[in-house]
C-alpha cells in the first residue's frame, strides 16, 4: 500500500519539492516526461499535476496528499486540510496600479476594474474591506492588463517585483502571504495515515536541520555560567573539560535567525576557537 502524493510536473516549485523529498532519503526515479514515479525505499507514489489540479485531486481521494503554493490552495476552496507549511516558495500575493497613478489607500480601488488569475482571494478581501470592485478573470499574463485597457488594476504573484517595474505598475496593497504547503484529504485511510506520519517526521527532521546549526566553542570557566546561560540548546549544551586548565569545550544548537547575535555575544564573553556546522538532519 503507497501513499499517493501530487507535486507541480514543473517549475521551480516541482524541483523544491522533489529536493525535499531526497533530503527525506527518498529515492525518485524521475525521468524528464513521466507523469507518476514510485519511490524505491519508501512506500509513496508520486503524480506530476498541474499544480491549480491537484486540489480537486485531493479532495476527490485520487490522491492522498500533495505538495503545492498556500495561494492555489485558498482559491480552488476545496474541502481539504493544510496540514505542513514547508517554508519554501514564499511569495506575495498583490494589488498593483499604473506606477503614475498616486495611490490614496484601499478605498482607492471603489468601482474599479482589477485583472487577476485569483478571483476567489481576491472577492472575499474586497468584501471584508466592503468596497465593490469589479473582478476580471483571466488566465495569464496579468500584468499587460492596465496597459491594454482591459484593467484599472491587477492582482497577482509578486516574488521580486521586476515584472511590475517592466509593464509600467507599482505594489500598493498586499493581499496575502504565501508559501509551500502539504495538504491531505479528510478521510485518509488508516494505512495511508501511519506512511503520512512517518514522511511528517521525516520532513520536520529536515525542516529542524535548516533553521539550526551546531556550534562548538572554547570557553574559560570563570565565563562558562554566562555563556551556558547566552546558548538557548535544545534542553542544555554539552560541556567537556579541555586539556588546558580552566578551560571547557562546550557544544550546543542555536537558530539560524538568532546566530549572529549570539556569536556576538559569545565573543564579548570570552569565547573562543568557535566552530559552526551545517545540521544535516535533526531530530527532536
Amino acid at each position: 500500500m503507497n501513499l499517493k502524493i501530487a507535486i507541480q510536473k514543473k517549475g521551480r516549485l516541482s524541483e523544491t519539492s522533489l529536493k525535499l523529498l531526497e533530503e527525506c532519503g527518498i529515492n525518485i526515479s524521475n525521468g524528464s516526461r513521466i507523469l507518476k514515479a514510485t519511490a524505491k525505499n519508501f512506500p509513496i507514489e508520486i503524480l506530476f499535476l498541474r499544480d491549480d489540479d491537484i486540489p480537486q485531486y485531493v479532495e476527490q481521494g485520487v490522491v492522498d496528499i500533495g505538495i503545492l503554493g498556500e495561494n492555489e490552495v485558498l482559491e480552488k476552496d476545496k474541502n481539504i486540510d493544510i496540514i505542513s507549511r514547508l517554508g519554501f516558495a514564499a511569495c506575495n500575493l498583490c494589488l498593483a496600479i499604473p506606477k503614475d497613478e498616486e495611490y490614496s489607500g484601499i478605498s482607492y480601488f471603489e468601482d474599479k476594474k482589477i485583472a487577476t488569475s485569483y478571483p476567489k482571494i481576491l472577492t472575499k478581501f474586497f468584501q471584508e474591506q466592503n468596497i465593490n470592485v469589479q473582478i476580471e478573470e483571466i488566465g495569464g499574463s496579468v500584468e499587460i492588463a492596465p496597459s491594454i485597457g482591459l484593467a484599472n488594476a491587477i492582482f497577482d504573484i509578486v516574488s521580486t517585483g521586476s515584472t511590475l517595474l517592466t509593464n509600467g505598475l507599482k505594489q500598493v496593497e498586499t493581499v496575502m502571504k504565501s508559501e509551500a504547503v502539504l495538504v491531505a484529504g479528510k478521510n485518509l485511510p488508516e494505512a495511508q495515515k501511519k506512511i503520512l506520519d512517518r514522511l511528517l517526521f521525516r520532513i520536520k527532521a529536515v525542516q529542524n536541520s535548516a533553521e539550526n546549526k551546531y556550534i562548538l566553542l572554547n570557553a574559560p570557566n570563570d565565563k562558562l555560567q554566562e555563556i551556558i546561560d547566552v546558548l538557548p540548546g535544545m534542553k542544555a549544551p554539552t560541556v567537556l573539560p579541555l586539556a588546558t586548565a580552566g578551560w571547557s569545550s562546550v557544544h550546543s544548537v542555536i537558530k539560524e535567525d538568532t546566530f549572529w547575535e549570539i556569536i556576538e555575544q559569545l565573543k564579548d564573553l570570552g569565547a573562543e576557537g568557535i566552530l559552526v556546522l551545517e545540521i544535516e538532519k535533526m531530530i527532536l
